[in-house]
């Protein structure tokens, strides 16, 4: 095995075709079926499986790529560090963002880029908190932020912002005409649009209102954040987020927020990485903006939930 054919096999696992993998290679077709088998010989496994519309991993690829993605990032990396200057960090990395902030975070993070970092690379992949923890563990994502994680072996993890989770619903609803907080008794009485029970809110909703003897009336169970949003913009129910999730919609002017007491529910936002990697200067100076644009992220929606 080597890097080339170890690179050449990423290619076409994922854009899923050995046809694509050539045109963005810039090699030819037979020449990088050739690598890519060489490397299925050395392995003694077979690695894709070809079909109508391109080709598939199979179990043995599924590993090999994962370890394939780590390998050529560690490479990468030890390249950058070893051609970093001291005050102009160069190299790639490649930052995960959960939803709900990545779009308030992706421009303001590549006009950064392009004026504090500008020989630096940027790559921003979008994921649920639980997706990036795996990720930074893989290797694919360098540095990512994360809802209310978990403390485990591998990542070191730095709160960076704290929000209240909120009750939203529309703006002209009776429940929301009420301006202040609200106690989380009151949600039982409400129907609810909330995420998938992977998601952080989802789990720590569910939490609190278990340990309070609450029973919450899930309505609707949708995955996107701005879906949910949609549905309570509609009239379909009412949704528990932070006031910056709000914000970010797009459509603040027709919803209200609630902060929930009795007890508080509080979002933390984390900035983690690796614990096993030597953070590079761009790592270092990567961080540094990452957390300062998410501490700035705005929370319009915030001010309608005070008291007025």
């Amino acid at each position: 095995m080597n890097l080339k054919q170890l690179e050449y096999f990423i290619h076409v696992a994922e854009l899923g075709s050995f046809s694509k993998a050539a045109l963005v290679l810039d090699i030819a077709q037979p020449a990088l079926s050739r690598q890519v088998r060489a490397l299925e010989i050395d392995l003694r496994e077979t690695l894709l499986l070809r079909n109508g519309r391109g080709v598939v991993l199979t179990e043995a690829g599924r590993r090999l790529y994962e370890h394939g993605v780590g390998i050529l990032q560690s490479v990468s990396a030890a390249r950058d560090d070893m051609g970093a200057t001291r005050d102009e960090p160069v190299g790639r990395i490649t930052i995960g963002l959960p939803p709900t902030i990545g779009r308030q975070l992706t421009l303001p993070l590549i006009n950064g880029f392009r004026n504090r970092l500008p020989r630096a690379r940027l790559a921003i992949v979008e994921g649920l908190s639980t997706h990036i923890v795996e990720w930074i563990t893989t290797g694919r994502v360098d540095v990512g932020l994360l809802y209310n994680p978990e403390a485990q072996e591998g990542l070191e993890i730095t709160p960076v912002l704290e929000e209240p989770l909120c009750l939203v619903g529309p703006a002209a609803s009776a429940v929301m005409a009420v301006r202040g907080t609200l106690p989380l008794r009151s949600l039982g009485a409400l129907p609810l649009i909330v995420p998938e029970r992977t998601h952080v809110i989802r789990r720590l909703l569910e939490t609190q209102a278990a340990m309070a003897g609450l029973k919450l009336d899930i309505a609707w169970e949708v995955s996107s954040i701005a879906s949910i949003i949609d549905l309570v913009c509609a009239g379909h129910g009412h949704a528990v987020l932070t006031a910056s999730a709000v914000a970010a919609s797009g459509r603040a002017d027709e919803l209200m927020a609630r902060p929930l007491t009795d007890p508080p529910l509080t979002s933390v936002l984390c900035l983690a990485v690796s614990a096993h990697k030597r953070p590079s200067p761009l790592m270092r100076h990567a961080t540094l903006l990452l957390v300062e644009l998410a501490q700035s992220v705005p929370q319009g929606a915030a001010a309608q939930s005070q008291p007025g």
